[in-house]
């Protein structure tokens, strides 16, 4: 089997998936509404009025909870591949995943604590 036989249904899906998504924003073009009214120029919120100013500026410690869950969402993942294959892991391979999962557990630890209203 040649190599470009191999690979021609992968590059047929890769055109089908580049495609679509302009396709897709062409054809909305011709199906959706173009008399504007009153009623889909207004901002809603859950399907009722907006009260109060629109634009409210979050706190960052939002942000910094965000990017502790990120962080701990890929190291998560990283720890279960290493879960999977810890017996056949060497003793350096565990020392160091123990190693890496306490400065995770320190870094933490340390930005809740910097945190005003979060006691450890």
């Amino acid at each position: 089997m040649s190599l470009v036989a191999f690979y021609m249904p992968l590059a047929i899906v890769a055109v089908i998936a580049l495609g679509f998504a302009p396709l897709a924003w062409w054809a909305s073009r011709f199906i959706r509404p173009k008399k504007p009214t009153q009623w889909m120029e207004s901002t809603y919120e859950c399907g009722s009025e907006p009260i109060g100013e629109a634009q409210v500026q979050f706190r960052f410690q939002y942000y910094t909870f965000a990017l502790i869950f990120v962080v701990f969402d890929l190291v998560a993942t990283f720890l279960m591949i290493w879960a999977v294959a810890f017996s056949g892991l060497s003793i350096t391979a565990q020392v160091m995943m123990i190693a890496f999962f306490a400065i995770l557990i320190l870094g933490v630890c340390y930005s809740l604590k910097k945190e005003e209203n979060v006691w450890i």
